[in-house]
């Protein structure tokens, strides 16, 4: 997966917005104003996506593209890498993950919005 098939996904999912709160080399995906999905432009290409505590440690285990969250919370952000040897399905798994996380902490009244 590139950079732009990564925004594309991200940009398609409800309420999604594409920010540079960091400067023009980070893309921000947020949805209702909560980040998602940080990644640098530069390459090779990672991406820090939200991930549930005990799920984030597995998926390190499982996988040597997995690493803790480059600076991140190490325990709910993981960073990604996007070499190419990670299938697609497998990033836009991890891109849910974080989206429905954030979503799952979001007051009721938005939630009911994007669900």
């Amino acid at each position: 997966m590139n950079i732009e098939e990564l925004r594309e996904y991200c940009i398609s999912k409800k309420e999604v917005e594409e920010t540079f709160p960091f400067g023009p080399d980070h893309i921000v995906f947020k949805v209702a104003g909560k980040m998602f999905l940080l990644a640098p432009l530069d390459t090779p290409l990672t991406m820090n996506v939200k991930c549930d505590p005990e799920l984030a440690q597995e998926l390190r285990d499982q996988y040597g593209e997995v690493k803790p969250g480059y600076h991140m919370n190490k325990k709910l952000w993981n960073t990604v890498d996007l070499n190419g040897s990670l299938p697609a399905s497998k990033i836009i798994e991890f891109i849910d993950h974080s989206y429905d996380q954030v979503v799952a902490g979001l007051p009721k009244a938005v939630k009911s919005r994007l669900i």
